[in-house]
């Protein structure tokens, strides 16, 4: 029997949030000047164009921005736009750990001291190079989609990419910044992120950039994917497994003397020897099998016949729970310097990263205290530091092959000649590491006279190498160095 439409209750959609924000203003004293700077902490409503309303709201985006004071032409002031990876992190690292006007105290290493945590003044910010702007995607911090929209939409590459493309586009609006230097700096798979919107921005809104800076880079994803029949990875990996030795003291006394000289050994190696050993497969002849397991074992610290059971072949997991089983330790894949306890001692994977635990507590209560007593924005909603968004990423073109948009920033820099890129590595990231990078890179295929827009550094730390103290003082350098270089006042 039809239902009387008189007793149905009516089903409406909740109403859009409205955008709010919250304005601050604050001094720090940088390089020895006082700068003074406002903080907005806000939200901006996503539109897209919708056949019967002629546009529709689709997500609320949570953001930080900071603006220094009293600049009177902003064409003369650089804006950067930040974000980190994930898939599903919050821009929490890079905003409290590197470029912003606070910093997480950790110790000179990056090891946490005991809770309460502190924030501090950071005095390597990159506020007096630039203003900032930190982005949480869809999903992140208190980013959501709005009421009837399905925030799945948002968790793939393209999506991804559009969203925070076109958040860009309307802050930069709003803000009247069209005719300021443009940078963007992503990490992890921000610089996934970062160098899709290289192409997206330039394509879809016109909107060129000076300069790009990845810090711990992944753009071809098959460096880094331990598939059957895909030996990139452990070819790749290998040099940080020599770094990772190296620091837990496990190789000889002549390879512990140089670890630049070291890595220049076995990267050596990789490239020649390991390859044309892997390239074989099976008919790799069993003396030759032995004598690349043997220098295998050099180089990493494992046994010559764990080496030989792995076939040649130690991917990322087996070799963190190997190095030091023994003594019944683990060391992370963010950053290899760090150690945890498992269980016990007999698996192949550890419970959970350890240089992720030894960050995650410090980060998490310094940012919810942060932006509710400094920043005076109230949201009840949790602050998603990192959502679980990576098992569910989208790959959308990518279903019979690896994402790869090193090819999307070879594009935009041979349509923008004047777009300059800087990537930084660590030594002890195996999450994405340094050797990998120099490989993408080095077939990026970009004319001889552009290869000159791509510098790269190197830091004896991990994938978050400014948690080290010494590791963030190079890193504002040098960071500060390719702004100066990439626009002229």
């Amino acid at each position: 029997m039809a239902e009387d439409p008189k007793e149905s209750p009516e089903k409406t959609t909740p109403p859009i949030p409205e955008e709010k924000t919250s304005v601050t203003h604050h001094t720090i004293e940088i390089n020895g000047t006082e700068i003074h700077y406002t903080a907005t902490a806000g939200t901006l409503i996503l539109n897209e164009p919708d056949e019967e309303k002629g546009e529709k709201a689709k997500a609320s985006i949570f953001y930080i921005a900071y603006t220094k004071d009293d600049i009177e032409n902003p064409a003369d002031r650089p804006i950067t736009f930040s974000f980190n990876g994930g898939p599903g992190s919050s821009s929490v690292w890079m905003h409290l750990g590197l470029l912003g006007p606070k910093r997480v105290l950790l110790d000179d290493e990056g090891l946490p001291l005991p809770p309460p945590y502190k924030l501090v003044d950071n005095e390597y910010s990159l506020l007096d190079k630039t203003d900032l702007v930190f982005i949480d995607p869809v999903s992140t911090g208190y980013s959501r989609s709005v009421p009837g929209e399905k925030p799945e939409e948002f968790h793939g590459v393209k999506k991804d990419i559009e969203s925070v493309g076109d958040f860009i586009q309307q802050y930069t609006s709003r803000s009247k910044r069209w005719l300021s230097p443009k940078f963007i700096i992503g990490e992890s798979y921000g610089t996934t992120r970062a160098a899709g919107l290289s192409g997206y921005l330039q394509d879809r809104h016109g909107m060129f950039f000076n300069g790009l800076m990845l810090i711990s880079s992944i753009l071809n994803f098959g460096t880094a994917r331990f598939d059957p029949g895909n030996d990139l990875p452990y070819i790749l990996f290998l040099p940080t497994y020599t770094a990772t030795a190296w620091y837990h003291k496990k190789l000889s006394p002549e390879l512990q003397k140089d670890l630049r000289a070291t890595l220049k050994q076995v990267e050596e190696f990789a490239y020649n020897e390991y390859t044309l050993a892997l390239m074989q497969g099976s008919a790799l002849s069993p003396d030759k099998e032995q004598e690349i397991a043997e220098q295998l074992a050099a180089f990493t610290g494992l046994s010559a016949d764990y080496i030989r059971q792995t076939d040649l072949r130690v991917n990322i997991y087996r070799f963190c729970k190997q190095l030091r089983r023994s003594e019944g330790l683990t060391v992370g894949r963010l950053d290899t310097r760090f150690v945890g306890k498992d269980r016990d001692n007999a698996g192949e994977l550890f419970e959970r990263d350890p240089s992720y635990s030894a960050i995650l507590g410090p980060y998490a209560a310094t940012m919810n205290h942060y932006v509710r007593e400094d920043l005076d924005f109230e949201n009840n909603l949790p602050y998603e530091i990192l959502a679980p968004l990576y098992q569910k990423w989208k790959f959308e073109d990518n279903q019979n092959n690896y994402l790869n948009v090193a090819e999307t920033l070879r594009e935009a820099i041979a349509t923008n000649p004047e777009l300059k890129v800087f990537v930084a590595n660590g030594f002890f990231d195996l999450a994405t590491p340094y050797f990998a990078t120099e490989y993408t890179f080095n077939h990026i295929g970009l004319t001889t006279d552009l290869r000159k827009n791509i510098s790269q550094a190197f830091y004896e730390a991990g994938h978050m190498m400014y948690v080290q103290i010494k590791s963030l003082e190079k890193l504002k350098t040098d960071l500060s160095s390719f702004i100066d270089t990439s626009w002229t006042k």
